[in-house]
């Protein structure tokens, strides 16, 4: 799909998109061959800016074949190839290993290396950070929010209920035990995004 041209009509595409994911501070969607992520709060431009530029250092490294791309940025959305997504186990994401995982290449361990090291990035074991690639090789889909970045910023975001916290309780509404999206200790909103909750 030609990025300009996803650029240009970027409202229009977002209308005809499927929601394939939420997180705290972006909302994920999918269109053909490409997400479009859209920011919940600012913090989701920051993160978004901070995947473009671990991106670019990862490319002058030779270390990028397995880390999605940013082929768009601006304050409003960003642009990414769509990988297949990992399945959840009973509606939740769960720890990846990352040594002993064979869908995980040599060179996207020592790109997480470089991350965690030299870019200060974390929480690369979490399967909701990553999709598969046509070959079934983990491709790092989710990877901005840097240790810096949660700490100052992130936590005490959540801790005010300004930015959801992942809890995984009993959805009231499909009865299932769940993720769910919770906003500070006052929250009794006890439902899964599948559900309605979804702000």
């Amino acid at each position: 799909m030609n990025i300009s041209k996803v650029v240009e009509n970027i409202e229009d595409l977002l209308k005809q998109a499927e929601i394939i994911g939420i997180g705290s501070t972006r909302k994920v969607y999918r269109f053909e061959g490409i997400v479009i992520k859209t920011f919940l709060h600012p913090l989701g431009y920051v993160q978004s800016k901070n995947e473009y530029e671990m991106y670019k250092s990862l490319e002058r490294q030779g270390l990028d074949k397995h880390i999605a791309p940013i082929l768009f940025l601006s304050e409003k959305y960003v642009v990414q190839p769509f990988y297949e997504q990992l399945p959840l186990h009973n509606h939740c994401s769960y720890d990846i290993d990352l040594e002993n995982d064979p869908r995980m290449m040599e060179d996207l361990k020592t790109a997480i290396e470089v991350i965690d090291l030299e870019l200060d990035g974390f929480d690369f074991k979490d399967s909701g950070n990553y999709g598969l690639n046509e070959e079934g090789h983990l491709v790092l889909i989710d990877y901005g929010m840097t240790k810096k970045l949660y700490e100052e910023q992130w936590v005490p975001l959540a801790e005010a209920g300004t930015l959801p916290q992942i809890r995984l309780e009993k959805c009231r509404v499909c009865n299932l035990e769940k993720e769910l999206r919770m906003y500070g200790e006052n929250d009794t909103d006890n439902r899964c995004v599948t559900c309605g909750k979804d702000y």
